[in-house]
């Protein structure tokens, strides 16, 4: 049996995750993630697939994340016919996040056509919301510690790493005619203290290894963040005005609410209405109560009056219409929207309103990347451009760190603590250039490991004859 691995993103760059295996004549693409960011990043998602889709047997998701799923409607479309294997929680996300994504390609096309920037005379979307749909049928569910039958002679089994719901680490085994051998994927790793998610489970052998760094050359900030967020809820609360906290929709939005409804428990925040103004974030919260056995707030919300997701003070706005009536609230309220970064989505609509009210507060939950309306508004810039307008920035800007939902350095050498034998190589993935350097370093430096960094597109033979 011979095994090559071909690196088609997640390299150098903590986006557009996937990994091409061919294991003899059998190819496997490990996730299959858009590319984000920098336009000259995003731009790789317009290029030709580096292979034919429909050459690719089956498809293997660590999660729900776009930047891991978000090319699946363009790959079924030019001809993968194979089946996309996830854990059950991730198909039910993957539906949520794929549909999303098909509308916002729609919408950038139109736009683009409206305002006359594209080059193309008629703007397309890389996909639609119809391509998205046509994914569904080629979801396969499987279960966390059960392995399955890929092949005649590889096994894959999914083990939990925390992150999001539902989110996996992937261990392949290959039975070859001399030897066994065994591959992992360690998928974006969680924390270990999340509240909400139970932590990332290690695995002990594997030959060969593919781990993410996204933070792998940093430490999160100790202390309590709910702390942090209280006081700027308290603050906003005594000047009489409204928080608005932009949260991406899945994951962070739900911790928010988990962290809201115990400072009210506790009687740290006032007992003010909540408002959760994104469709999406709705319809992935839903999720944890179908999936109670994917994380630790199971018996909460089964348990009256114990349930972060629906209390007397919490309000779910669905409708556009409902979503400009909080327009008109004045003080004394919570809202939650997305999306995390204010690029775009409902929360554009709040700031507008919002960002002149210096008695109004917005609070970020999350890494706003360069370039972002969120860096900006965070590095102090005294307006925000929006609907064609300079919006003069008014009201109190606040970050609250330690929310991340990625392991940092020291949680992704606590997940490779346990591994107990020396692989034969470790592949240091989905990590900007200097973070994966880095952390490449550091397992090098603790154990011992050959550790390498790889460039986008490059092929390495990592068995043969076995």
């Amino acid at each position: 049996m011979d095994v090559r691995v071909k690196f088609l993103g997640g390299a150098q760059t903590v986006t557009g995750s996937r990994y091409l295996l061919e294991i003899d004549d059998t190819t496997i693409l490990v996730d299959c993630g858009l590319f984000q960011g920098v336009k000259e990043i995003r731009k790789r998602n317009w290029d030709e697939f580096p292979i034919d889709p429909k050459s690719i047997d089956i498809v293997l998701l660590t999660h729900a994340h776009i930047d891991h799923s978000g090319y699946l409607p363009k790959l079924v479309k030019e001809g993968f016919k194979g089946q996309i294997i996830l854990t059950k929680p991730s198909l039910d996300l993957v539906k949520i996040l794929l549909m999303d994504s098909g509308k916002l390609q729609e919408e950038e096309a139109e736009y683009a056509r409206k305002k006359g920037y594209s080059r193309h005379e008629k703007p397309e979307p890389l996909y639609t919301v119809e391509d998205a749909e046509n994914v569904f049928g080629q979801l396969q569910p499987i279960e966390f510690d059960e392995e399955v039958s890929l092949t005649g002679n590889v096994s894959l089994t999914a083990y939990n790493a925390g992150h999001i719901l539902g989110a996996a680490s992937l261990k392949l085994k290959l039975h070859g005619d001399t030897q066994r051998k065994t591959i992992v994927f360690s998928g974006d790793i969680g924390r270990y203290n999340d509240p909400i998610l139970n932590p990332p489970i290690g695995i002990p052998k594997a030959d060969i290894l593919f781990i993410e760094s996204t933070y792998g050359n940093r430490l999160h900030v100790e202390g309590s963040p709910e702390l942090t967020l209280a006081a700027a809820i308290n603050d906003t609360y005594q000047k009489g005005g409204v928080s608005v906290i932009p949260s991406f929709a899945v994951g962070r939005t739900q911790l928010i609410l988990y962290y809201l409804f115990k400072l009210q428990q506790k009687g740290k925040i006032p007992q003010i209405p909540i408002y959760v103004d994104s469709p999406m974030a709705i319809d992935v919260t839903k999720l944890y109560k179908d999936y109670i056995h994917y994380h630790r707030l199971g018996p909460s919300l089964q348990e009256e009056n114990s349930n972060p997701f629906a209390h007397k003070n919490l309000h779910y706005y669905q409708s556009q219409e409902s979503s400009m009536s909080l327009n008109h609230f004045s003080g004394d309220a919570i809202i939650i929207s997305a999306s995390g970064m204010a690029t775009g989505g409902r929360i554009v609509h709040h700031l507008y309103n919002r960002l002149p009210n210096e008695k109004d507060s917005f609070i970020f939950v999350g890494y706003q990347a360069e370039g972002t309306r969120g860096r900006k508004l965070l590095d102090g810039n005294k307006y925000s451009h929006m609907y064609g307008l300079d919006v003069e920035v008014r009201a109190s800007i606040y970050y609250i760190e330690g929310l991340s939902a990625h392991a940092d350095e020291s949680e992704l050498l606590k997940w490779t603590d346990c591994i107990a034998e020396k692989p034969k190589m470790t592949f240091v993935i989905h990590g900007e250039k200097e973070s994966a350097e880095a952390f490449a370093t550091t397992l090098h430096e603790n154990y011992g490991w050959n550790t390498l960094v790889p460039d986008y597109l490059e092929s390495f033979e990592i068995f043969k004859g076995i």
